[in-house]
Order: structure tokens, then C-alpha cells, then sequence
């Protein structure tokens, strides 16, 4: 097991070994010598500054080339047996006090680097300066750099305990683009990541600890889905549909209900394979940050453009920021080059060259995809949606992105609603109800 963070208590990078329900901590790598830190103040001194962005840098890395690894190698000391450390010299986080601030809902920090940064690479990326090649080169290096810290360490485990499986946790076990790089550059062959990884994590490891402390069923409990959010019935969604009515007639919408899923499933099949852009509310929001098929907006993978419609008409996001396939488990090995259980979107795989033309729209510039594994024992409503699209279209795969307009993913009918009256999605499928544009 391995926990790779920003800091936690003290500790940014922690790993031992668990069986049952016990575990041991064996090594700890203590402040402030951090791999998040590493990530942050790259995506900071690259622009974005948003306390949470480094996903950002994931998405323009295959833009760049490995041009600055060397140079980044002074900042991140990469050591024997899994050890890293930070050259201080590069940062001033350690010297300071740093607060997280807020303003209007948005986490504000301050710079984690010194002026030695700028030293080496030049100015930093201003919020609305024009990416150029040198920011592109940057981010690929830093990518790449965090991947050899971060696979080192690996390979030190294995060797230490010899198991098949890893567990990892922390904000690091985000980078989907390093995890899946696991199984391929390590000898693990079993990956677990749970939905969220992060910090809101620690909620789930108190839980269990209660629940072992304070009870004597130790049986243990798999996550195998994320479906642990509120839901809502037919009679608040019709609530919130005629508190809104007047809305929906302004932005010359109407709404109807339709009975039964095989039918709800062919509309909404059949309108994303004519290119229309679905907004796809169902069930139990997800628990994390991914929309995994209950709070998603949905597209056909096989549109060249729809990259382009979504990010300009309704993300309102950077272009250079990949959408995600979600394929059915079963269609795996066809079309990505490993065939791995990836439940939560946690890992990003190679899609294979020849079936990289049929799904452009989730196929990232260097052929790649952050696919989300479908499964019908956990997903069933989402799993035969898919599953009629690909009957439609012969593609076992839809693109799937989170539901939200720059802001939190949507988490009932209302923000739903709002969120397609403001933008230009064709259409709103809240349970059984239907919102159509005319």
C-alpha cells in the first residue's frame, strides 16, 4: 500500500503493508519533501493557479517534449530504495507560513517557489498568457519526472514485500496518466485506487477504523462502484421541472416523461449517435470527483468535432483538455492496448492505432484515453445505455464528461437545470424525464 500526497500529518509519502485487517507503516517521507508539492508548484509557475489544477498539466503534457527533465532533476533529487527529496533551494513554501485563502469559492495559496524557479526557466506563465511550445515542453518534463519519483518507488515496494497488489491513496493517486503506467513499467498486476483518492478519502479510512474498533463483524467491505450519493425520485425531479416551467418555456424547452428504461435508453442512444449533447442525471451521485455515468454529460466519441462543441459551447474550458471514454468491460481488450478493470477513471491507457480514427473525440494527441471500465452488476442503467448505442453504432463507448459548466459537478435536479438552460446542451434526462430543446 502506498499513500503519496501533498502533506498529511506531517508526511507527505507513506507505504507499508496490509493483510486483513491490519496494517504496518514501514517508511515515511516527512515534510517538507513532497511529490505533490513538486506537481503544484510546476502548475502554478505554469499558469494555473487554482488551488486543484494540476489535472491541467496532465492534459497539455502530450502537447510537449521531455526537453526540461534534466533541468527539473535539480528540483526533484530522485533517490535510492523510493527516497526522494525537494532541493530547497527552489522553494520557499518551508520558510513561511501558507494559508489557504478563499475568494467567492475559489481556494487561493501562494506561490510555492522561489525566485530560483524563475532563474532557471525564465518568467512564469501569466493566467491569460497564450501557451507556447516552452509551456507545453515544461509540462510534458514535469510529467515525466513525477513518474520516475513516483515508479521508483513502486519498484521498491515490490521488491520489499513481493505482492501481486497495490493499493494507492492520496491526492497523487490522481495522476491517472502515471497509474497507468503501473502495470506496463512494474511488476504489480493488481491496481486499486478508491473514487476519491484524496483528501475527502480520509473520511472513508475513519469510518473503518471506527467500525473495527467498535465491532465485532470484521468483515471487510470491496468498493467496487462509487454510487454512494444522494438520489432523488420522479416526484422531485416533477417538482423542480413546474417550480421551473416558466424557465423552460423561456429558453423554448419542453419536458415530457417517458415510461420504462428500454425506452428512455433508445432516445437517449439514438440522440447522441445524431450528434446531439446529452446532460444524463440518474441514481446516486458519485462519491469523488469523477462523473462516472449518474452526473455526466454524454457525446458520440466517434464526432472529430464534438471535442471542440463541448469544450466551446458548454465547458467553456481549455481545448487542450481530453474527454474520457466510458466503454463496456467486456469490449476492453478490443480497443485498448491493456485490458484492465478501471471502475473509477483512474488510470489512462493507449487506445489501439487502429481504432484511434473511429473514436476521435476521446482519443487524446498521443492516442490515448482515461477510460471508465461500465459494469451492468454496478451500473446497470448506464451499462445499457452504452450497450444500445453500440448497437446503433457498433461502438461499445460514449464520451463521458463530468455535468457541470466550470463548477462543481451537479448534484440535484435544480443545479441540473440550470446548468442546461445556460448552456447548449441538446438535451436533459433527469430519471425519466426528458428536457428537449425545440
Amino acid at each position: 500500500m502506498l499513500s503519496v500526497d501533498g502533506f498529511g500529518d506531517f508526511a507527505s509519502t507513506a507505504w507499508g503493508y496490509g493483510e486483513e485487517e491490519k496494517i504496518s507503516i514501514d517508511q515515511k517521507i516527512y515534510f517538507p519533501h513532497s511529490l505533490g508539492i513538486f506537481y503544484q508548484s510546476m502548475t502554478q509557475f505554469l499558469g494555473f493557479k487554482n488551488y486543484g489544477d494540476e489535472y491541467k498539466i496532465m492534459g497539455l503534457a502530450p502537447y510537449g517534449k521531455p526537453t526540461y527533465v534534466n533541468d527539473l532533476k535539480k528540483i526533484l533529487l530522485i533517490q535510492e530504495k523510493g527516497i526522494f527529496k525537494l532541493n530547497l533551494d527552489y522553494y520557499k513554501f518551508h520558510k513561511k507560513n501558507f494559508n489557504y485563502r478563499w475568494d467567492n469559492g475559489i481556494v487561493e495559496i501562494d506561490d510555492l517557489y522561489s525566485n530560483k524557479l524563475t532563474e532557471l526557466f525564465g518568467a512564469e506563465r501569466k493566467k491569460d498568457e497564450p501557451l507556447k511550445q516552452f509551456h507545453k515542453d515544461l509540462a510534458h518534463s514535469t510529467q515525466k519526472v513525477y513518474e520516475e519519483a513516483f515508479l521508483n518507488i513502486l519498484h521498491n515496494l515490490y521488491n520489499k514485500y513481493k505482492s501481486d497488489n497495490i493499493c494507492i491513496a492520496g491526492g497523487c493517486g490522481m495522476n491517472s496518466v502515471a497509474n497507468g503506467k503501473i502495470k506496463n513499467q512494474t511488476k504489480f498486476k493488481n491496481i486499486y485506487i478508491q473514487p476519491a483518492a484524496g483528501d475527502a478519502g480520509g473520511s472513508i479510512g475513519a469510518a473503518f477504523a471506527t467500525h473495527f474498533k467498535n465491532s465485532n463483524n470484521k468483515r471487510s467491505f470491496q468498493m467496487k462502484h462509487a454510487y454512494w450519493g444522494t438520489s432523488y425520485n420522479d416526484d422531485e425531479i416533477l417538482e423542480c421541472l413546474n417550480k421551473s416551467s416558466q424557465k423552460i418555456i423561456d429558453e423554448n424547452c419542453t419536458f415530457e416523461k417517458v415510461t420504462g428504461d428500454k425506452t428512455l435508453n433508445s432516445i437517449a442512444a439514438k440522440a447522441i449517435a445524431d450528434g446531439k449533447v446529452v446532460g444524463w442525471f440518474q441514481g446516486r451521485m458519485e462519491w469523488g470527483p469523477r462523473a462516472l455515468g449518474n452526473r455526466s454529460i454524454l457525446a458520440d466519441p466517434r464526432r472529430s468535432d464534438m471535442k471542440d462543441i463541448l469544450n466551446i459551447k458548454i465547458k467553456r474550458r481549455e481545448s487542450f483538455r481530453p474527454f474520457a471514454p466510458s466503454i463496456l468491460r467486456e469490449h476492453v481488450q478490443d480497443w485498448f492496448t491493456n485490458d484492465d478493470e478501471v471502475p473509477f477513471m483512474m488510470k489512462v491507457y493507449q487506445i489501439k492505432h487502429e481504432k484511434r480514427n473511429e473514436i476521435p473525440a476521446v482519443t487524446h494527441i498521443d492516442g490515448s484515453g482515461r477510460l471508465q471500465t461500465v459494469y451492468k452488476d454496478t451500473n446497470d442503467k448506464y451499462y445499457n445505455l452504452i450497450k444500445e448505442f453500440y448497437n446503433i453504432t457498433n461502438i461499445p463507448i460514449l464520451l463521458n464528461t463530468s455535468f457541470n459548466e466550470n463548477e462543481p459537478i451537479v448534484s440535484n435536479p435544480q443545479e441540473a437545470l440550470n446548468c442546461f438552460l445556460r448552456t447548449k446542451m441538446d438535451i436533459l434526462i433527469l430519471n425519466n424525464y426528458i428536457v428537449k430543446r425545440k
